[in-house]
């Protein structure tokens, strides 16, 4: 609950300490007096987006410190570990908030730096205002259904509800992304079918291209060589060999003295021969080796080419081919697979769909159940407040399923027997809007999990027994917890813990507001004010201690 405020240098505030209270505090004063100022400080160190212009004319700069006591398990201890901000330690919160006559905005938490965001996060946690201008609370149809399912202790069913939104999410994303990604298999299947067949049919091997290459690159340097080596054959199978054996012949019969002996080149001439025989059979050996057939190249050079065109076409090296047909063989694989998987999810689909049914239709019956316990407990708290005649209604819409079920639920209000229903901020009268609030506020009243309720001005546009009864109501939210009133009711006034005046001052020719606590004697004093006006008679004070005594 909300300790301690200390606002500097905002509006028409130069400094100002207030400790509050356990139980109902009480803020009175005459209008333009400054209560209205308290709640925008409050609301600007809670984050809460109001005034352009706070900082008091002539300041840099404006602040505001909040003190707040958070009991174990209080909500907002979760929003600062989420946060990345440190646990307060003993329970104690402090907020602290600068602006400055730029504009500038400055934010911490337990003297950590922190966000807006942060800040209003905190907020959702430790403060609930009420007003008839208030559309963060019970004024906001966002909210009622919220509101509803916490009246009702919807927990467990809510749980059940969230649960089978998750499942049927999880189930509905695998459908959809198999039937994606079948229909993107089914739109290439005939290339898919077409590409397998041809890989298939050509059945590549890892290292083949390179072994063609190189048969194809022998044949080839083969072609050329042989070429060569068969007219060197020729030469000297039909010209060196016989020019040879005819000058062996002839030398053989030449008749020639014994001085001019042939015998020497007759012997070098055999080996000569010798030689070129020799000389013949190696290259014909030669030639054997070099032997081949042109249809060996042909097929070799077509097969060649028809692996490195399937790569080109698609688009991978030579080597990949039968990897790349194999991935093509597993995606029409998964064709083939896909239709009875997404049968079975589509089976999965529809029996988490039935469970979330169930489940939010459950839910559905429920919050209606107890939706009529809560206009009827309405009913009966509007009666003491002089509007027994009004209607209260929750009223359901059917909503877009969702992880809170399939409900729209908005608090209604008819002001006159017959009259329609509508939203409460624009059916009800200002003053009728305040208790229709208050009745309501007062039946969802539970454990607030230690926020500080404020209601301004809840009273407005009531009187006598009515205010009395509004006055016992506040009183009797505020048991074991905290409540914040500004009110211009003395029966109200009357029914507070604590009191605070709100009042302004001049000082050196300029107004300030200030807040003063007020004792035993003056509370007389202010209820009396606020019974009789400026002028406080015996009978005015007397009222008033008659309302502090009742």
């Amino acid at each position: 609950m909300l300790r301690a405020l200390d606002i500097r240098n905002l509006l028409i505030i130069d400094h100002l300490e207030l400790g509050f209270h356990p139980g109902l505090n009480v803020l009175t004063g005459e209008t333009g007096a400054g209560k209205s100022i308290l709640l925008d400080s409050l609301g600007f160190v809670l984050g809460w987006r109001g005034r352009a212009e706070l900082v008091r004319s002539g300041a840099t700069q404006g602040e505001v410190v909040a003190e707040f006591d958070l009991h174990d398990g209080h909500p907002a201890h979760a929003v600062l570990s989420k946060a990345g901000l440190p646990p307060s330690e003993d329970g104690e919160l402090i907020l602290r908030r600068v602006n400055t006559a730029e504009g500038r905005k400055t934010a911490w938490v337990n003297d950590r730096r922190c966000s807006g965001e942060v800040l209003r996060a905190l907020s959702a946690t430790l403060v609930e205002l009420h007003g008839q201008h208030d559309d963060r609370g019970l004024l906001n149809p966002r909210g009622h259904r919220a509101m509803l399912d916490e009246y009702a202790e919807l927990s467990d069913l809510l749980t059940k509800v969230r649960e089978a939104w998750t499942s049927m999410a999880r189930a509905r994303k695998t459908v959809d992304a198999t039937r994606a990604a079948l229909d993107a298999v089914r739109a290439e299947e005939e290339f898919l079918r077409h590409a397998v067949g041809e890989l298939d049919q050509l059945d590549p091997q890892p290292g083949e291209d390179a072994e063609l290459d190189a048969q194809r690159r022998q044949m080839q340097g083969a072609e050329r060589i042989r070429g060569d080596v068969v007219r060197a054959h020729g030469l000297l199978t039909e010209g060196a060999e016989g020019a040879m054996t005819e000058a062996q012949r002839w030398l053989e019969t030449a008749d020639i003295s014994e001085a001019a002996s042939l015998d020497a080149p007759l012997a070098a001439l055999s080996r000569a021969l010798l030689e070129l025989g020799e000389a013949q059979d190696g290259i014909g050996q030669v030639l054997n080796i070099l032997e081949f057939n042109p249809a060996e190249l042909e097929e070799c050079e077509e097969r060649l080419f028809a692996i490195r065109a399937l790569a080109r076409k698609h688009d991978v090296l030579a080597d990949e081919l039968g990897t790349y047909a194999e991935t093509l063989r597993v995606k029409l694989s998964a064709l083939d697979d896909g239709d009875r998987d997404l049968a079975d999810q589509e089976a999965a689909l529809s029996a988490a769909e039935h469970a979330y049914s169930e489940a939010a239709t459950a839910l559905s019956a429920a919050r209606k159940q107890n939706a009529a316990a809560l206009d009827k407990a309405v009913m009966a708290e509007l009666a003491p407040l002089k509007m027994e005649r009004a209607v209260f209604e929750t009223t359901f819409e059917t909503a877009e399923p969702g992880p809170e079920g399939q409900d729209t639920v908005a608090f209604t209000v008819a002001t006159n027997p017959g009259a329609p229903a509508g939203p409460l901020n624009k059916i009800a009268s200002g003053g009728e809007l305040s208790r229709f609030l208050l009745a309501l506020k007062v039946c969802l009243h539970g454990d607030d999990a230690g926020q500080t309720l404020i209601f301004d001005e809840i009273d407005r546009g009531v009187g006598g027994a009515t205010a009395d009864a509004v006055g016992r109501r506040l009183s009797a939210l505020a048991e074991g917890g905290q409540v914040l009133v500004v009110t211009h009711s003395p029966q109200v006034a009357a029914k507070g813990a604590y009191h605070w005046r709100v009042q302004k001052r001049v000082v050196d020719e300029v107004t300030l507001s200030t807040v003063v606590p007020l004792d035993s004697d003056e509370r007389v004093t202010e209820i009396a004010r606020m019974v009789s006006g400026d002028t406080i008679t015996d009978e005015a004070r007397a009222a008033a201690r008659s309302l502090l005594v009742g």
